[in-house]
């Protein structure tokens, strides 16, 4: 009885004192994704400890089924018309954005002193962006200028381009240690992101035709979780990536529904509430101290992954021909990192044990920084395009 009254006094405050964000947000320049990870870092063990544990312990559960709707709907964004508009931008920045991430930040490490597999490592997990803090950014000003849905196509297809090339790159840098029995990384990926295409089709061919029938025109709630959560319950199951299989689900549906026009507006509903505890259980899952711990190696890491990414991002729009407000600003954009950094460094520590303390120190750290100030640099570079006097939606 007392946890489940710690359990309802604990999520109606999170989702209460989550409105009094969107509040302070409109009225300073700290968006509200910043803002619910500090509130969540605040009411932490770290801050007033107003949070129990077995609700924190919930965060992977919320994370999977926040990610899950949202990739659902992101997936909803590539349709063949906007495909036909921006898809030269869209692959020509986002790759470019990655490789040369990748490039900045292992030739800036390496030329500071860090041994090369080390500076490789990081180098790749510099690329991974966070989708989840950017959407919200933008879903948060009703920003839907040609700027923002092209970003948010941009994220939505990141952690592809991050795995396949920290793949390539845990491979490297394995074989310039001279580490056997690295060698399938690379196809790891491939038959992860393979096998989540093809269940997201699976899925999304019959629930094209089907959803949409019980109500004519009116896609249903009911019928959207359940289709999120077989989802990611199959992919999960299978082994493959839970957030780019709902995205091609998302995405097929969006194409080939023809008796409803847009796939599942409900779901937005239920997905804004769990976002409000999502950002929070992750603000108090994060070590603030971890920032005392950044180091020179940390620093350089931050500048030159932002360096990297406002570089590469202005290259693949230059070779694009996007607009100039567009590529000033879309590199700045791309600065929040969350939880696939992580991931990869956890796999990289465990392939390279002598590394361990070095990767996850400077990678959990920075990780914390990048996720509470990303969303300002996405804030401010979504508002300079949006106030620029040449740039127009309609291009």
């Amino acid at each position: 009885m007392e946890q489940t009254a710690g359990f309802l006094l604990s999520v109606g405050g999170i989702l209460l004192l989550g409105l009094a964000t969107n509040f302070i947000g409109k009225h300073t320049f700290l968006p509200r994704v910043t803002l619910l990870l500090l509130f969540g870092i605040a009411v932490s063990r770290q801050g007033f400890d107003l949070v129990p544990d077995y609700i924190i312990n919930q965060f992977q559960l919320v994370t999977n089924m926040a990610l899950l709707m949202l990739g659902f709907l992101l997936g909803s964004k590539f349709t063949k018309d906007a495909l036909l508009k921006s898809g030269k931008q869209l692959l020509l920045i986002s790759i470019s954005a990655a490789v040369v991430t990748v490039i900045v930040v292992t030739w800036g490490l390496s030329l500071a002193g860090v041994p090369i597999t080390l500076a490789i490592l990081l180098g790749c997990i510099a690329s991974a962006t966070d989708p989840a803090a950017t959407v919200d950014t933008i879903t948060e000003q009703s920003d839907n200028s040609a700027f923002s849905n092209l970003l948010l196509r941009i994220v939505a297809i990141d952690d592809a381009w991050a795995l396949i090339i920290f793949s390539i790159g845990l491979t490297l840098a394995a074989e310039i240690a001279g580490i056997n029995g690295v060698s399938s990384p690379l196809f790891s990926a491939i038959i992860d992101i393979g096998g989540a295409i093809a269940l997201g089709i699976v899925i999304g061919l019959p629930a094209a035709y089907l959803t949409g029938r019980l109500k004519p025109n009116e896609p249903m709630l009911t019928e959207a979780l359940g289709l999120v959560f077989i989802c990611g319950g199959l992919a999960l199951w299978l082994e493959v990536s839970f957030l780019i299989t709902a995205m091609v689900m998302g995405a097929t549906i969006a194409n080939l529904a023809k008796h409803h026009d847009y796939a599942f507006h409900d779901i937005e509903n239920i997905e804004s509430p769990l976002m409000i505890i999502f950002f929070v259980l992750a603000g108090a899952s994060l070590d603030f101290t971890l920032l005392s711990q950044l180091g020179f190696i940390g620093l350089l890491f931050v500048l030159t992954r932002a360096g990297g990414k406002i570089l590469g991002a202005w290259l693949g729009g230059t070779l694009s021909r996007a607009s100039v407000a567009e590529r000033r600003w879309i590199g700045l954009a791309l600065m929040p990192q969350a939880g696939v950094a992580i991931g990869m460094a956890l796999v990289a520590a465990n392939h390279f044990p002598e590394h361990r303390q070095s990767l996850l120190t400077i990678v959990i750290s920075t990780t914390v920084f990048f996720e509470i100030i990303g969303p300002i640099c996405t804030r401010i570079a979504c508002r300079r395009v949006m106030f620029q006097p040449s740039y127009s939606d309609n291009k």
